[in-house]
């Protein structure tokens, strides 16, 4: 059987300087949060939030806090609980914040993300949740994208065991059998979110559809993504990852119907700044 892809074998350091190591991971996050940092700080997304490029650089930097505490501390949580490595931990501590090695969770540096647009609105009270959210969703298909193909790269979260007169199927170096590019197929479904977001987005529809909208989408890629992926833990036919992200999907739409009843439509605050 020939299969059509052969595993590209990338160096997970993108850039090394004497001992200075860049790795593709710490770079999509980089490209992740300007990418975020571009669509907000444009005319109409600071017109729209009423902020000036200094406050949206304060604004990630409490979302950068959020993605790397919640996102880390889900990880060892859950290597914790699935691989029973809490005596690891214990004899290394340093292990639990070494985000360097890799080893994030989506689930918690979501609601880190979410936590930092509370705890940001506290300093600016004319500022909403649903308005806040609608402009940071936008950019995170690619983001998502971009960390799933990483997640290709380093040879990490892998595919199922697939059936290897399947085409489509490949060798990953760490790891037996013929299986899914999964990786892949997460990344594929992550970026076509982002049309669905673009066409919602330019209707103009009430504060918080956008958001949710895309909270709704995650929810149904990544239960869709998990059919390939290989789980880490499975309770009954479902993967631990579809135990959160359906009900993702259900209180997603809940919200989008809830953003709708309230109505109120802010595209562009009177006053906002317009700096450069």
């Amino acid at each position: 059987m020939q299969h059509w892809f052969t595993y590209p074998n990338i160096n997970p350091i993108a850039i090394k300087i004497g001992p200075l190591a860049i790795h593709w991971y710490g770079l999509s996050y980089l490209a992740g949060f300007i990418l975020v940092f571009l669509w907000l700080n444009r005319p109409a997304g600071r017109r729209r939030l009423g902020l000036t490029t200094e406050e949206i650089q304060d604004f990630l930097v409490y979302a950068l806090v959020g993605v790397l505490v919640g996102g880390r501390l889900f990880f060892v949580v859950a290597d914790i609980v699935t691989k029973h490595t809490l005596n690891d931990y214990l004899s290394n501590p340093i292990n639990i914040i070494a985000v360097w090695n890799g080893g994030m969770g989506f689930f918690g540096g979501l609601i880190g993300v979410m936590l930092a647009i509370w705890f940001f609105l506290r300093k600016h009270p004319n500022l909403t949740f649903n308005r806040l959210a609608d402009e940071v969703v936008m950019m995170l298909p690619v983001a998502l994208m971009l960390t799933r193909l990483v997640n290709f790269i380093n040879d990490e979260l892998p595919g199922n065991i697939c059936d290897p007169d399947r085409p489509w199927c490949m060798k990953f170096p760490n790891y037996y059998g013929y299986r899914y590019p999964s990786q892949i197929f997460e990344a594929i479904l992550d970026v076509l979110v982002l049309p669905v977001l673009l066409l919602v987005y330019r209707r103009r529809p009430p504060d918080g559809v956008v958001a949710w909208t895309w909270f709704t989408c995650y929810g149904i890629t990544r239960t869709i993504a998990e059919i390939w992926r290989e789980p880490d833990l499975s309770l009954g036919p479902l993967t631990a990852a579809q135990l959160l992200s359906i009900p993702m999907v259900l209180l997603g739409i809940y919200l989008v119907w809830r953003a709708f009843q309230g109505g109120k439509v802010s595209r562009v605050t009177d006053g906002a700044p317009d700096d450069a």
